[in-house]
């Protein structure tokens, strides 16, 4: 399951065996959850709501890269990483 990036102890993933819609999960600590692409809506998960705002803050700057990674992993398992929030 690649890393696509780490921000503020939260780790954003994609997996190669995953289904459609396109999506990314988040992981900060012992906690969850799910984010669906385009929409970056949270679908699924147990994240602090000050978690699930960071998480939205950094997808909404790299959008384009998380589609583009999906697609990535999708077609060939390769992926790249992508910038953290700062």
């Amino acid at each position: 399951m690649p890393k696509i990036c780490t921000f503020l102890g939260i780790s954003i993933y994609m997996y190669f065996d995953e289904h459609n819609p396109p999506h990314f999960h988040a992981l900060y600590n012992d906690f969850r959850g799910k984010f669906l692409l385009p929409s970056l809506n949270y679908t699924a998960g147990n994240l602090p709501p000050r978690i699930i705002g960071l998480v939205i803050e950094w997808a909404e700057l790299h959008k384009e890269e998380l589609l583009d990674n999906w697609n990535r992993i999708k077609e060939t398992g390769k992926y790249k990483k992508i910038n953290p929030l700062v």
